[in-house]
Parts: C-alpha cells; structure tokens; sequence
C-alpha cells in the first residue's frame, strides 16, 4: 500500500485573531529581518544628550511636546502632510510643544538617504522645532543595496557631531541633529528623563546585551526625582490584527526594571500603524504603555476581534483606549511630575478629533 504524500503546509494571508490572543501570541518574525550591525556612536559614552543644548532656555513650569511614529508617506504622502500641518498647528496651544519624539520609522521602506527629502525635511518644513528620533525597522533595513551600512542615513541625519543644514535640503532651513548614538537619552530636566532604545531590523525587535546592559544603567543613574519614559520602536504590547504584541521587548524591559530597581513611569512605542494606550499593573503602580505609530504611512492598521475599552488582555493589563481608522500624533505634557497626554486624530480629509486623554500622578491614571 502507498503512503500518501503528506500535505504541503501553506499559507494564504495572516489568520484572524482576537485582540488576547495578538497580545498573548503574536505572529513569529520571520527569516528574512536578520539583525544589523549598529553603527559606531558619534558621541561618548553613556551617550546622553542634554536638551536644554537644543532648545535653549525651557519654559520653567512645565514641558510639552509631541510624539508619533511611522510617519513616512512614501506610497501616498497626504496623511503624513496633513498630520504634519496638525502638528504644525498645535503648536499655538499653551503649553507650546518644545519639541517632536519621533518613534522610528523615519523612512520607508529602507532607510534610504534619497528618501530624506520628500519624507521628512519637506513634510515638515513649517514645523519650526527640533525633531529627536529613535530608528525603526525600515530605517535600520538596507536590503536595497546591501552595500550600504545600517542606518548609514539616520546617523547622517540624527546624529551628526556637528548640527549643520545640508546642503541638499537648504530650502527646508533644519539642522541635523546631534543625537549621540542610535541609542541614547535625552535629559529634559527638571521635568524627566527620556532613554531611547533601537529595536532593530527583525520583527519582534531584538536588543542585545550591549544595549540591555546600558539600558539598564540608565534606569540606575536617572534622576529619581523625575519620571522617566522608555521609547523603542517595536511595542512590547500590542492588540492590533497586523503584528500584535513583541514579547521579547517586554521581557527586555522587565529584566531592566529588576536590575536597576526603577521601573519605568511611561513606555512608548510606534511600529503598529495606529495608537492604542494599555495600562499594565506592576506592584502599586500603573504604566501606560502607548503605541503611536499612525504618524503619516498610508497604511493603518486596524483592531483584532473583540478589542474594546477597558478589555483585560493579559494579567494586570488593560487596554483603555485605541484610534485604528486615523492618522494622529501624541501630545504629552509634564508639570511637578504629573503627565498628561492626548491623542489627536487626524482623518483623511484633513480634519482633527481628540480620540483620547490621560493623566498619570503618583503612578496612578485618570481618563
């Protein structure tokens, strides 16, 4: 008797999922995101960036500024103009944001320096602030031309040792900026502090013990007298239908928080192409955990099944709020230690809505 052949596994598109189980068990990065070598820092250890360098004199009460992710319109690049032109706006609301954090993905698809101009310095040619960045994914991807070192044009851009404006974007009138490397921290005192990690190339993130280690020691030697915000680009949580949840990036941020003994105050991330905001339990304190990743790409992603406010999608983890059918960008604000933020969403046509707000005080949220 012959042995029937066996079925060949296939595959027709991502199955559907429920929003428990995106955050439980999200999709497997697969093999063609190998991990890239990071590029020499530019500055010097620990690699930290004072931002009172950059912007001068701050306002001394309080401190705003925006943030968002995946904002490069290289398919179609309306949504990305007009969260620019939103952004660009909201800078005559008191307080007036001092500058934007950019969450990565800067560029599409591959982090090419010919994509600078119309995705970046042109977009935001009226947006008179400085503009810091982590890279994502696509800056860090190099696969059209393998010839071209990892994030050779976001260390040009974002972390030159002199800032300068190239010559080849004059007309736009912006700086480089003198990040210290692709990983560093911004210290905004006396409000907070901001360390910024690079998750990489392959999907889920990966992060090794170099990084880990100074991640660490920067959670140890921040000012415990004021917040501090994590930023990396993949998102240790995540609900949406596309991508889900980076447990590797969860349990890198764990490990840290047991190592120093600081947890952090506010975790933000983009790569998933529209915001959500969780609020994990840890101990007596309540971290929200933010995805703002609908910076301008034409291509947002939407909810799993049976996400909805206030849905408990791991142990002491709520998701409370989300916006998956607009563009948008973060507005965050801290004043004494208490930080507020809103979400404003932007539609096709232009037109802004607030699709969410909080305020965190003494480890403790009100909507």
């Amino acid at each position: 008797m012959t042995t029937p052949e066996p079925t060949p596994q296939r595959s027709f598109g991502i199955p559907q999922t429920t929003a428990v189980e995106q955050v439980q068990n999200p999709l497997q990065p697969s093999a063609n995101q190998p991990f890239k070598p990071l590029p020499a820092p530019t500055g010097l250890s620990p690699y930290r960036l004072r931002l009172t360098d950059v912007t001068g004199p701050l306002n001394p009460n309080v401190l705003a500024f925006h943030c968002l992710g995946d904002s490069g319109g290289i398919m179609d690049p309306h949504p990305q103009i007009d969260v620019a032109a939103a952004l660009t706006a909201d800078l005559n609301a008191e307080p007036r944001p001092a500058f934007l954090y950019h969450l990565g993905d800067v560029v599409y698809f591959n982090g090419d320096e010919s994509q600078y101009g119309p995705q970046f310095y042109e977009p935001y040619a009226h947006y008179p602030v400085p503009i810091f960045a982590i890279p994502g994914n696509h800056d860090g991807d190099n696969s059209d031309d393998l010839s071209v070192p990892s994030l050779s044009a976001f260390v040009q851009n974002f972390c030159s040792p002199t800032p300068h404006v190239d010559p080849r974007f004059n007309e736009y009138q912006r700086d480089t900026m003198d990040q210290p490397n692709v990983f560093w921290t911004l210290q905004a005192a006396p409000f907070l502090t901001i360390i910024g990690l690079y998750t990489n190339v392959p999907g889920g993130g990966e992060v090794h013990a170099d990084q880990a280690d100074w991640l660490t020691g920067e959670l140890k030697a921040a000012d415990p007298a004021l917040p501090v915000v994590i930023t990396l680009h993949h998102p240790p949580l995540s609900a949406d239908s596309h991508h889900g949840s980076c447990p590797a990036m969860a349990t890198l941020l764990d490990n840290a928080f047991q190592a120093s003994g600081r947890t952090a105050d506010l975790v933000l991330s983009g790569h998933v192409h529209n915001y959500q905001r969780f609020v994990r339990t840890v101990g007596d304190k309540q971290i929200p955990y933010i995805v703002a990743g609908a910076g301008g790409y034409h291509n947002l992603h939407h909810m799993a099944a049976g996400a909805a406010p206030g849905l408990i999608v791991a142990p002491g983890t709520v998701l409370q709020q989300f916006c998956d059918d607009k563009w948008g960008f973060l507005r965050l604000w801290v004043d004494k230690g208490e930080i507020g933020g809103t979400y404003t969403a932007v539609a096709a046509d232009g037109t802004t809505s607030t699709a969410d707000s909080f305020t965190l005080s003494n480890g403790h949220i009100s909507n």
